[in-house]
């Protein structure tokens, strides 16, 4: 059984595809929790309650979950499941950069939940999105509860397609048909955040998260040498 973490913008809609493609009706898809948009400790207290109940709780229709959740949900699972827990990273700098342009340019006020409005309405500039404390260390909010090596795989972001065809091959033994879902088309480089002061700024204040994916290269270095 695959427990899939979409963390936001990581390429995780692309990947969604690809595993429904492959999974087909033993396919479940878990987006309703909204992490962001909950406080924390509100969430944690959710999560936690949901991996107690789910100890107890069948899953023999599904082979793949997958969603924003925090991955403390599907931590205990019944013993008698084959669990791999996957997800996928990118830079802290530059996810950030991204979750800050695609809030603004798919903005819609009748279904925005109240986190992006107030990035909308009241007109952040991306380093107040970008140094303030709702965002600060992504990834280790998402992950409270749930140890980091735990992560039978992390993928990537930045060598999505290489990393794409190592998990198909190792995990699934077949090969996912990638896929492009909400890629910003109006990006005009490389990178968002070319300002090397800026970039140094941000990555002081999420240092959690800079270790977190700095260890998660440090793990793909490791299989690309296997």
């Amino acid at each position: 059984m695959l427990i899939s973490l979409h963390l936001p913008k990581t390429a995780g809609a692309s990947f969604r595809e690809s595993l429904k493609e492959h999974f087909g009706s033993s396919y479940h898809e878990d987006y309703g929790d909204f992490p962001i948009n909950t406080p924390a400790f509100q969430r944690n207290i959710h999560a936690l309650r949901e991996s107690v109940c789910n100890r107890f709780r069948s899953f023999e229709k599904d082979s793949c979950i997958h969603g924003h959740f925090m991955p403390l949900k599907y931590r205990y699972l019944p013993r008698n499941l084959n669990v791999c827990y996957i997800t996928w990273m990118r830079d802290p700098v530059e996810r950030l950069a991204s979750h800050y342009h695609y809030w603004k340019r798919d903005y819609d006020p009748a279904t925005a939940k109240p986190l992006q409005r107030r990035v909308v309405d009241e007109k952040w500039s991306f380093e107040r999105f970008a140094l303030g404390p709702e965002f600060r260390n992504f990834y280790c909010q998402f992950l409270w509860g749930f140890p980091f090596g735990k992560f039978d795989f992390i993928g990537i972001t930045e060598h999505y397609e290489e990393d794409l065809r190592y998990f198909s091959q190792h995990f699934l033994g077949s090969i996912l048909v990638g896929r492009q879902v909400n890629v910003n088309q109006c990006k005009e480089s490389r990178l968002y955040v070319n300002d090397a002061g800026l970039r140094a700024r941000i990555e002081e204040y999420h240092w959690r998260d800079m270790v977190m994916y700095r260890k998660a290269l440090s793990r793909r270095r490791g299989f690309e040498t296997a």
